[in-house]
């Protein structure tokens, strides 16, 4: 069996159908991999060391926490239903630094970002990764 890592994607009703815990999973790596290409290309040249405490101010838990109240409002319908799951999942593990409120929104976050890119919807991915970036730079 060959798989095909670039394009193998889910339909939005597959991918709703998972559980949210598991887009968070998918979305906190996927997240993780934009943030570090962003932070590598727009700074090419500095260490990986400062590359990698930059890349923490984004994928903290309460730096998605904050990303996520900025962009709430401009959620569709199936992004803010795939956010509530998301946030009002029971995880099994407690954070270690993070407020639990910070780490259940964080985890709505992650897992809009999961099931954007699991299901291959790149360019609303990119819209709202932008609207991150800019907040940051604001």
């Amino acid at each position: 069996m060959k798989f095909d890592f670039l394009n193998n994607k889910l339909t939005i009703n597959e991918a709703k159908q998972l559980n949210p815990l598991v887009l968070a999973f998918v979305g906190d790596s996927a997240y993780e991999v934009f943030i570090r290409t962003y932070l590598t290309i727009n700074n090419r040249e500095i260490s990986a060391h400062k590359l990698h405490l930059k890349a923490i101010s984004f994928v903290k838990a309460h730096s998605q926490s904050e990303f996520m109240k900025n962009i709430e409002n401009q959620l569709n319908e199936d992004e803010l239903a795939i956010y509530k799951r998301g946030r009002n999942a029971k995880s099994g593990t407690v954070p270690k630094n993070a407020d639990i409120q910070e780490y259940r929104i964080a985890t709505g976050f992650e897992a809009v970002i999961g099931f954007l890119y699991i299901t291959n919807q790149l360019d609303r991915l990119n819209e709202l990764l932008n609207i991150i970036i800019n907040l940051s730079i604001n």
